[in-house]
């Protein structure tokens, strides 16, 4: 198995203001974007060749990818031209497949991240004589997600969606979005229209009986589609908890890259990220954040579970908690933001603005 499609055209909404002017994919994680580690795990794993269907902000995966030979790859782009949904993408790229009929494709959501032993799920793919195999996994909570029943050999017996009633939730297992495709079924996904994989493509398949198969894996799962998802994501990088090869330095409690400059007495602790160009003042505290490229932090400041945007500025004894701040953005000294609050890019709070705040 040698080649791969990473679906990476997404808007990143429920990320926001992350993603006004980064798409979701390209968004830092413990120092690098966030695809960079998707990139290097399926390279570990034996993929040689990349195609990214792209759309949001397409033009920038290029021009820092290149064409992937210092990754040890050869990667292509596709752009859609209207979004196309996650089968309607698949379906997109195909024509830069170089797969036989029968050889199987790996296909990435690019906002997952996984510790999945990719060659066993190929591995498995192949023993069950699949015609496509998903990545599952279990999780406390199924409603926000689609459940995936399978059977006592781990066939694929339904899909379904977002249940809410207690009597529609069958199983606890979930699409954790990875699958394998053999290459003649992307073939017989409609062409030129959105389509869904999740709502269309399984269900057409599992109803003309194909063979869809289940391997349910129980190592790292994280959905990076919330602020807070995502700064836990990186935190878990960092700290070693998530596998990846494209961390730039040691795990451990912090990463702070070369050009970063941080006091001698600021502390930085649970798997805390200072990007190049960061500047951390005397006396600050930050925990479990995500200091992206140019932030500034001040003097006293005391952040936690939270991510400061490319050059963002932090003012003195400011406390963060669990808060975003977009790009550009300053908050001035001696402000209090928690509960998820989100500042957005080149927002201006002055000094002593804001004590307390939350999402409502």
């Amino acid at each position: 198995m040698t080649e791969a499609i990473l679906l990476v055209g997404g808007k990143g909404t429920r990320l926001r203001p992350l993603t006004v002017h980064t798409p979701k994919p390209m968004v830092p994680a413990a120092g690098v974007p966030f695809l960079t580690h998707q990139l290097a795990r399926a390279r570990a794993a034996g993929v040689d060749h990349v195609v990214m269907a792209t759309s949001y902000l397409a033009e920038v995966f290029e021009p820092y990818f290149g064409d992937g030979s210092h990754l040890g790859l050869h990667l292509e782009y596709v752009t859609e031209e209207e979004p196309l949904g996650t089968g309607g993408a698949i379906r997109n790229v195909a024509a830069r497949l170089h797969s036989r009929p029968d050889e199987p494709v790996l296909v990435f959501n690019g906002d997952v991240l996984s510790g999945l032993d990719i060659r066993a799920l190929v591995d498995a793919h192949t023993a069950a004589c699949a015609d496509v195999s998903l990545h599952l996994t279990r999780v406390t909570d199924p409603r926000a997600f689609g459940l995936v029943p399978t059977d006592g050999g781990g066939r694929v017996t339904a899909f379904l969606e977002k249940p809410q009633a207690p009597e529609e939730i069958v199983t606890d297992q979930i699409n954790a979005g990875c699958y394998v495709f053999n290459r003649s079924v992307i073939d017989t996904i409609p062409a030129g229209r959105p389509v869904s994989v999740e709502r269309e493509t399984f269900p057409v398949l599992l109803a003309a009986g194909a063979h869809l198969h289940g391997m349910v894996d129980s190592t790292y799962w994280l959905d990076l589609g919330t602020p807070q998802s995502f700064v836990r994501g990186s935190a878990d990088l960092v700290l070693g908890r998530a596998p990846s090869p494209a961390v730039p330095g040691r795990c451990g409690e912090r990463l702070i890259l070369d050009t970063a400059e941080v006091a001698g007495d600021a502390k930085l602790t649970g798997g805390s990220v200072a990007g190049a160009g960061v500047a951390v003042g005397p006396g600050a505290r930050i925990d479990g954040s995500a200091l992206l490229d140019g932030a500034v932090i001040a003097s006293g400041a005391r952040i936690r579970d939270s991510m400061i945007g490319t050059g963002a500025r932090i003012g003195a004894d400011t406390v963060l908690d669990g808060a975003v701040v977009g790009d550009g953005a300053v908050v001035g000294d001696g402000n209090e933001l928690r509960g998820g609050i989100r500042v957005w890019c080149h927002a201006r709070i002055p000094a002593g603005a804001v004590r307390f705040s939350s999402d409502t």
